[in-house]
This record gives structure tokens, sequence and C-alpha cells, in this order.
């Protein structure tokens, strides 16, 4: 083993052979990427290339049909796990990780720090000081 695979950190985000279609429509053809911590990660594409798709079958608001996901070292995709279990855990990670959708909705009546500070105070539990702060 050389010094420079010693060395070599783990993937915060390892995707193996990821698939994922819709009917006839085969959006994800065998994606395999590693990301990172500290990493930018840009994806570009043409409109229904499959970005979206791919960004969602991170997170699991899409199952891949096949292939696998891994995040800090959890297997998204392990099936064997009971799934009561495996919804914890993904919800667990989804909180750790974020994602400003295609089309995302703000709330008109609420400013903009409360827009922003909304998430860590319903996912995380902070204060509103706390997420203001932060």
């Amino acid at each position: 083993m050389t010094n420079t695979a010693k060395n070599k950190k783990e993937p915060i985000i390892r995707v193996e052979n990821l698939d994922k279609s819709f009917g006839q429509l085969h959006v994800l053809k065998g994606i395999t990427e590693e990301i990172h911590s500290g990493e930018v990660v840009v994806i570009i594409g043409p409109s229904g290339s499959g970005k979206s798709t791919f960004l969602r079958c991170l997170n699991l608001l899409e199952e891949p049909d096949t292939g696998t996901i891994i995040f800090d070292g959890y297997n998204l995709t392990d099936k064997s796990i009971p799934r009561r279990q495996r919804e914890k855990n993904i919800d667990f990670y989804r909180s750790e990780m974020g994602m400003v959708f295609q089309h995302f909705n703000l709330f008109p009546h609420k400013t903009v720090l409360d827009n922003i500070i909304m998430a860590p105070m319903l996912v995380k539990k902070q204060t509103k000081e706390a997420a203001t702060k932060k």
C-alpha cells in the first residue's frame, strides 16, 4: 500500500452503480461517485438528465432501483436492516445533509431569517437564539 492510499480519507458519500427508472425511462444508469468532506461538487446537465433524481436518491426521497449509497460509513440502501430501523437511521442521516429543492418555496408571511432558522428549530430542536446565532 502506498503512502497516498494510506492517507486517503474515506469519502463522506460513496455512490456505487446507482440506477433509477420511471417506467420505461431509465434516468440514472450506473452512477458511481465519491464526495469527500469539504469538497464542493457541482452537478450540471440539460433539463431531464437526472440531476434532481440523483440528489433525491442521495437522501432517499426517491428509492433507487439498484446500487449502493453510503453516507458517512452507513449504507443507506442496505435492505437487510429491518424497515423500521432503516427508516429511523435514514431520518438521522437526512438531518445531517442539506438540499435546496429546484422549486423551493419560502413562507411568504415569514422573514428570510425566519425561513432559514425554521429547519434547525424543528429538526434539530435548537432554540430560536441558537439557530439565529449559527
